[in-house]
């Protein structure tokens, strides 16, 4: 049976990740972390004559998480904008997982068409905490993969 090795795991700092609003390309320096997810959305659907339940995909819902070192205006920005002439500013997001330690490269996903969602704090002050950071939450309406990973070089056997 044919195993992934270990060094071919790839490592979740090794990456960048951009933001594209109004035309220009940031380079996000401070995130500790991002995740975007597709929540499938489905529904039970019973027949008579069989008591299994069957299950149809109708959706899916895509959403992120984050979370980022509080300093930087990005997100603040955006929320200041909605607050104070009420319109949401759209934005795409590259996120590039880049561990050049494996063989399996590189793979970079687009998303377009993000907005934040959920609470972004304005100011923080914490006389408990050296680094301050906080969560936040966005969605997104379409997604590309830019470039893929590639298959392992070589796999372990037993």
């Amino acid at each position: 049976m044919a195993y992934l090795l270990a060094k071919d795991t790839v490592n979740g700092a090794e990456g960048k990740i951009f933001v594209t609003r109004d035309g220009k390309n940031i380079e996000v320096a401070g995130m500790k972390n991002i995740k975007t997810l597709a929540g499938i959305q489905s529904q039970d659907m019973r027949v008579i004559g069989t008591r299994r339940i069957q299950d149809k995909p109708n959706g899916a819902k895509q959403t992120g998480t984050g979370n980022i070192y509080y300093g930087t205006a990005l997100f603040t920005d955006m929320v200041l904008q909605y607050i104070n002439i009420g319109v949401m500013p759209e934005f795409d997001l590259q996120i590039t997982n880049q561990d050049p330690t494996t063989s399996v490269g590189s793979q970079v996903m687009a998303y377009y068409g993000c907005h934040l969602t959920g609470e972004i704090p304005i100011s923080i002050l914490d006389s408990e905490e050296s680094m301050l950071n906080y969560d936040f939450n966005f969605a997104w309406t379409r997604a590309e993969k830019l470039q893929g990973f590639n298959d392992p070089v070589k796999l372990g056997v037993d």
